[in-house]
């Protein structure tokens, strides 16, 4: 028996210790939007997006190649290109105030990735600068993970954990997904239990696929058909092209 739980420990991806269960960051108010920008959400149609978006405290003339149709009392507007509604700061009352605070949990969000720490290995494992961020290839499983440089993966990564496992990625740098690259999800793990704080900017390859929540200090750049399962929130701007969108 001893013998065999060597031999698993040695053959165990990124990741090495398990320990207790790493927590959640909590969205608050902006958990119902798939992309919130402070800057402006531009598209080259056509893309397809699942989900709320929203800007603040830019004004809805930021949101760019969707074709939007004001609603009635004014307070959102809908497009052929979003399922679900589109919120701006400069619409009629209560969505000003709301947007406002959409916002400001945004970037509370952010701090609370950007904060978590590895004083306390009892309670949460961190890993440092796998593979000095070249991971393409790289299993990871549950905890935070930190770098100081860019992450980069011109090949697949993979994020293997159940159902509650969360992962948490910091970078001080950018993340940026080669040309159909992919995040592939195993044993359970969910996209909405995988926090991307990322101090830089995300540029997601033609065709790649991403998973998880992208909190972006910077802009957030989707290539020409890449998709994401998630949400994207950047302190800037967010461009899509024939993008598709999913919250979960």
């Amino acid at each position: 028996m001893l013998a065999f739980m060597l031999a698993t420990a040695l053959a165990a991806p990124v990741g090495l210790r398990r320990l207790a269960d790493v927590d959640a960051v909590d969205l608050g108010s902006a958990a119902k939007f798939a992309v919130l920008s402070k800057a402006g959400i531009s598209t080259v149609p056509p893309s397809a997006i699942t989900g709320d978006i929203g800007v603040s405290p830019i004004s809805a003339a930021a949101i760019t190649g969707f074709s939007l149709v004001k609603h009635s009392d004014e307070t959102y507007s809908e497009a052929w290109q979003v399922t679900g509604k589109v919120y701006a700061s400069d619409y009629t009352s209560p969505t000003p105030s709301e947007m406002t605070t959409a916002i400001s949990d945004m970037e509370i969000a952010y701090n609370d990735a950007a904060g978590r720490t590895t004083s306390d290995e009892t309670t949460v494992q961190s890993y440092a600068d796998v593979k000095a961020g070249l991971i393409g290839g790289t299993t990871f499983t549950p905890g935070v993970y930190t770098w100081g440089t860019d992450i980069l993966f011109p090949t697949d990564i993979y994020i293997n954990g159940g159902p509650t496992d969360v992962f948490i990625f910091q970078t001080s740098g950018s993340v940026k997904a080669g040309s159909g690259a992919k995040i592939i999800l195993l044993g359970g793990a969910l996209a909405k239990n995988i926090v991307w704080q990322v101090a830089g900017f995300v540029d997601a390859g033609t065709t790649s696929h991403l998973e998880g929540i992208f909190l972006v200090k910077s802009f957030a750049s989707f290539k020409t058909k890449s998709t994401l399962n998630g949400q994207v929130f950047a302190q800037t701007a967010v461009t899509l092209d024939s993008t598709t969108i999913t919250l979960v």
